[in-house]
């Protein structure tokens, strides 16, 4: 079954499953039989599946009008990265000298010779990726970044190679043909054989090898790659609290290298103590330790916040707030206080506030004056406002546009 990814204390954000739905149809299905274990070819039951994503179009914009820098963007071909000094410029920034600014004529060029455009990081600036990204996090809770491939016709941007992290491949544009191939099988043992159209997803574990090229037409699609945390990156910093713990400063003894022997009886005695130690680990604390690395790492999107914070002082009884999509928030009672977990911050607030806030973070959207059974006027503005210059809330309709 897909895990439950509250983003309050015990509200699960339905926008997260719909995004993993929207990628590979049943989440559950999909947890249970692919995740981390086999590649899934999703064909599109509609070829605007995620038009709403990114476009040709954006591309155009981004590489004509934003002048990106390397590395935002790079470009490749036929496996190689080709030299960015082939396709940036230099100009100023600020007053300041830089010489790693797009040169659109040269990417443009390079593009009808048969290169791949990398527009990287995507999630970082364009809004409705950062959406998907997040929603996607809070699904999976395992980070999620987004980048996009630009091939013209007849062209390989990058040979046969596997990733470190877990991909979904969104075909936003034209047509990409890819192989997927067994990782412990012959070089010829594919899995999947597939070309994607507009709206098809492509889902591969880390470590498939795949590779994809363009025949007729030129494609662009969304790589969106899931880093995952593992079992290692867990249990290797419990053990490091451990040895840093144990082990000493002390250096080993003068002419260790000479006579090892002379280490074996001290070798035992740190392995017991280590030995000791680890058996006191509680499973437990490892495991929440894990989860609030998750939890607060995962800052607010932050889209219209100067004008939420500029209407701040007009938030009044009546004002309708709602939970600012994508954001996180986790609840945690600390004997006297109430520990708020804010995705990149942590609000430290009296634990008498513990039952409005889980109000709060239960309800989609509220107003100020729902609160009234939990705070007195004054306390309730305070905390909304609070609430929304943190960027867990925002007004529906505020005053200023």
């Amino acid at each position: 079954m897909l895990p439950t990814s509250p983003t309050g204390s015990e509200r699960k954000d339905d926008a997260a499953g719909d995004a993993l739905a929207r990628c590979v149809g049943d989440p559950d299905r999909f947890v249970g039989q692919f995740w981390a274990r086999a590649p899934l070819y999703r064909p599109a039951a509609d070829a605007a599946a995620f038009a709403d994503l990114f476009s040709l179009g954006d591309v155009d914009r981004i590489l004509s009008s934003t002048t990106p820098r390397y590395p935002a963007f790079r470009m490749v071909k036929d496996g190689k990265q080709l030299n960015p000094r082939s396709y940036t410029r230099s100009g100023r920034v600020g007053g300041q000298p830089v010489d790693d600014l797009a040169d659109p004529g040269g990417v443009y060029e390079l593009f009808h010779g048969g290169a791949t455009i990398v527009l990287q990081s995507l999630h970082r600036f364009w809004p409705p990726l950062a959406r998907l990204a997040r929603d996607l996090e809070l699904a999976l809770t395992h980070p999620v970044q987004v980048n996009a491939y630009i091939t013209p016709p007849a062209s390989r941007g990058l040979g046969v190679h596997h990733d470190e992290h877990d991909v979904f491949v969104l075909q936003v544009y034209g047509r990409k043909q890819w192989d997927v191939h067994d990782p412990d099988g012959k070089p010829e043992d594919r899995l999947v054989v597939a070309e994607l159209a507009p709206g098809d997803c492509l889902y591969i574990p880390q470590r498939f090898p795949h590779v994809a090229w363009t025949a007729a037409t030129a494609s662009v699609h969304l790589t969106v790659g899931v880093v995952p945390t593992t079992w290692g990156d867990v249990l290797r910093r419990a053990v490091m609290s451990v040895l840093e713990d144990v082990l000493s400063g002390e250096p080993l003894p003068a002419g260790f290298a000479a006579d090892p022997a002379v280490l074996t009886t001290g070798v035992a005695e740190q392995l017991g103590e280590v030995r000791r130690r680890l058996d006191k680990l509680d499973p437990g604390a490892i495991a929440v330790a894990a989860a609030d690395r998750f939890w607060s790492s995962r800052p607010p999107l932050l889209a219209g916040q100067l004008q939420q914070l500029l209407a701040l002082e007009e938030i009044g009884e009546d004002t309708l707030v709602r939970r600012r999509p994508g954001a996180v928030c986790r609840l945690r009672q600390r004997e006297d206080r109430l520990e708020v977990l804010l995705g990149d911050r942590t609000l430290r607030l009296p634990a008498r506030l513990a039952p409005v806030m889980r109000v709060i973070v239960a309800s989609d959207r509220l107003t100020v004056r729902d609160l009234a059974g939990h705070l007195d006027p004054s306390s309730r503005l305070v905390l909304v406002r609070r609430l929304v210059r943190e960027g867990l809330l925002e007004s529906v309709a505020p005053p200023l546009s």
